[in-house]
């Protein structure tokens, strides 16, 4: 339809048919009578020159409808009832320091300059629906400090530029719906310092950066369905905690309800929230982020670069990732949730490096990363858990590597970490696996390890298990196979251990010295040797044959403890044993002499641990003894005197029994060998009387 132009000074002349001309210089708006309606609507014209309203007051409701404008309207320091352009076409917006008592609308407008509306003031809402804003690489709206009583809707809105809303208060809510924002190398929406009273809404689309650093909303915070990336120049930084392909920018933001960031949300870029305070939950549910490392930074210990970067954040709520996909690091150091970070099937890719990077966190109830699959490591060091830590069923593959060091980090680091009740390493759907091993490090856990069901390790020369230090009252150890690589649990410390073959069995050195655990799950009966010498065939394999004295002594220890003294005494007469071979092993040409020692205290007298054996070899040599003196006949007594009659088996008694003197030891002549064997006989009751004094000291003691 063809379009009539007017000139813009008639604009408003001709439409309300009266005009005060009086004051000479110009026109200005009469007084609106009481039977004339308070709008003025332009339809369909092509308006010539500016319409220029800077500074002046108008009682009416400005509307344009299917309008042509050659020039942007000059809507500067004006006071207006109100203003409206619908499907009209603009080459800008000048409305600097405007003041409105209702709503200012741009709806279906096509506007190829910017639209000014810093230090606005509107009492009712902007409305900026289905329009589109066409300044590229430049501003396209410009609402610096502007101030809205009501809401701002921008549905279905495509800008080309940026739409600049620095320190804007926003009364209701801002509502970016279907927007599609481009600005690939700058700001789609700088909101820095913005205000909002009600809910920050949009399922839009941003080529660019969305930046709402120090934004204050006062409800909700929602993208849930937004598709945020942006253009190939990225920002070069020196700074470490840079993120050069930032899409989105929280950084000090401040929302007092839920952070939506889910349900079809995807980010081509990092999303920053350093240091934003979440009143509620921040969810992340079935959101994929990609960090979209840029080439520059393709050697970050970062590996991919970062995909979420929430450092020092406060979440009030949960964290909650169920079906997330990630590719690059989620990062929240000194984060600090009073809630639970629930991660439930979800993939995080980023090989070599950490996958999750969560130092010194803090989180109030459960942190669940639960039948997920995870190419690179979790560095949770420092972190305080008050519940559960939670990784059942999750496969972590591909560990990362230290930044100063050759070797590979452990899949799962929580060195010097606080748990309050569990942490859990276990089977779920299927097996935990963690190829880099676990490192629990001088952690403190409330209640119970449970490894049951894991598959640690996959290289020899690397830690499956590196438990130094760590206290818990429940270690679960039942493995699925033997950990592939080294286990350390120096200095640790359990109330309970619940173990299996195929943990000892580990493929690497156990480090045990110092390791003591109160009682075993399942206590061994007075009357099982065969468990005892099951768990000291497990404890020879776990030493590889070299002598520890440490984790003997405490399993002798845990059994006397537990009333069981015949089993303590079984295992340390098996250290001394591995104790006089290592001994021998030392010495080059007495060691087979050491062995033969060994081999006499350990079948003479268990080492001194087995009293009762040297009471039989005492009964023993005193019957061969005696057998040896009746077959040789009566000795011939050393005084003639005496008329003692020769007895054998109280001779040989005599010479046994050291101390006591039955009378017969010093009467009788010993010739040729009878006189090796008297000697023998009481070298040898020394011994062994000494051995059964000591064992009936013991006793009594107990």
């Amino acid at each position: 339809m063809a379009r009539g132009k007017v000139a813009a000074a008639d604009v408003l002349r001709g439409l309300l048919g009266e005009n005060d001309n009086t004051a000479g210089g110009g026109w200005r708006l009469p007084r609106r009578k009481p039977s004339t309606p308070p709008v003025i609507r332009v339809v369909d014209r092509v308006v010539t020159d500016v319409l220029d309203l800077r500074a002046v007051e108008v009682p009416y409701v400005l509307e344009f409808e299917r309008c042509q404008f050659e020039s942007a309207p000059d809507l500067r320091q004006a006071n207006l009832a109100g203003v409206s352009f619908t499907d009209c076409d603009l080459p800008g917006l000048e409305a600097r320091n405007l003041s409105s008592s209702n709503d200012v609308s741009l709806l279906g407008c096509r506007i190829s300059d910017l639209v000014d509306l810093t230090d606005a003031e509107i009492a009712g809402s902007v409305l900026l629906r289905d329009s589109r804003f066409s300044v590229p690489g430049g501003l396209c709206v410009h609402g610096d400090r502007l101030t809205v009583a009501g809401a701002l809707l921008a549905f279905g809105i495509h800008t080309e530029g940026e739409v600049r809303l620095a320190g804007a208060r926003i009364g209701g809510n801002v509502n970016l719906g279907s927007a599609v924002l481009e600005n690939p190398d700058g700001f789609t929406l700088n909101g820095n310092g913005m205000q909002v009273g009600g809910n920050l809404l949009g399922a839009f689309t941003s080529h660019g950066v969305v930046f709402l650093a120090n934004a204050r909303i006062s409800s909700a915070l929602s993208f849930r369905g937004a598709m945020l990336s942006r253009g190939d120049v990225l920002d070069e930084s020196t700074d470490p905690h840079a993120d050069p392909s930032a899409t989105l920018i929280l950084d000090r933001a401040d929302v007092s309800g839920d952070l939506e960031l889910d349900r079809g949300f995807t980010s081509a870029g990092t999303v920053r929230a350093v240091n934003a305070r979440i009143g509620g939950t921040f969810s992340l549910a079935d959101a994929v982020l990609d960090a979209v490392s840029p080439p520059a930074v393709g050697t970050d210990p970062t590996g991919s670069g970062r995909a979420l970067h929430v450092d020092g954040a406060e979440i009030g709520g949960d964290i909650v990732g169920r079906g997330i996909q990630i590719k690059g690091q989620l990062r929240m150091v000194d984060t600090h949730v009073r809630g639970s970070i629930t991660i439930e099937r979800a993939t995080v890719d980023n090989p070599a490096a950490d996958a999750l990077l969560t130092n010194r966190s803090q989180i109030g109830s459960n942190f669940v990363v639960r039948e997920s699959e995870i190419s690179g490591g979790l560095e949770l060091r420092g972190i305080t858990v008050g519940a559960n830590l939670d990784l059942r069923g999750s496969r972590l593959i591909k560990p990362g590597r230290y930044r100063h060091q050759p070797r590979e980090k452990p899949s799962l680091d929580i060195g010097g970490a606080t748990i309050g009740r569990d942490l859990i390493c276990a089977r779920g759907e299927k097996e935990f696996v963690a190829h880099g091993g676990v490192r629990c490090r001088r952690a403190t856990i409330g209640r119970m390890a449970n490894f049951n069901g894991a598959v640690l390790g996959y290289k020899l020369d690397s830690h499956a298990l590196n438990g130094m230090g760590m206290q818990v009252a429940e270690l679960m150890l039942n493995v699925v196979s033997p950990p592939k690589g080294l286990v350390t649990l120096r200095q640790a410390r359990c109330t309970s251990l619940d173990d299996n073959e195929n943990f000892w069995n580990a493929t690497g050195f156990m480090d045990l010295d110092d390791f003591r655990y109160d009682s075993l799950a399942y206590p061994i009966d007075l009357r099982d040797d065969a468990q005892v010498e099951q768990r000291l065939r497990w404890l020879r394999h776990a030493m590889r044959r070299s002598y520890h004295p440490r984790p003997y002594d405490q399993f002798a220890e845990m059994l006397a403890a537990a009333g069981n003294e015949e089993h303590a005494s079984t295992v340390l007469i098996e250290k001394q044993r591995l104790r006089y071979r290592a001994v021998a092993e030392g010495m080059r040409f007495f060691g087979p002499l050491v062995l033969v020692w060994s081999f006499l205290q350990r079948s003479m007298v268990g080492y001194g641990y087995r009293p009762a054996r040297a009471l039989g070899w005492l009964i023993t040599a005193w019957v061969v003894g005696s057998i040896w003196f009746s077959v040789k006949g009566p000795l011939i007594e050393i005084n003639a005197d005496d008329h003692l009659p020769w007895n054998a088996w109280l001779y040989t008694i005599d010479l046994v029994v050291p101390i006591v003197d039955f009378g017969n030891k010093n009467r009788w002549q010993t010739p040729g060998a009878s006189q090796w064997i008297a000697s023998g006989l009481i070298v040898t009751g020394w011994i062994l009387a000494t051995t059964v004094a000591a064992g009936i000291t013991r006793m009594l003691k107990r």
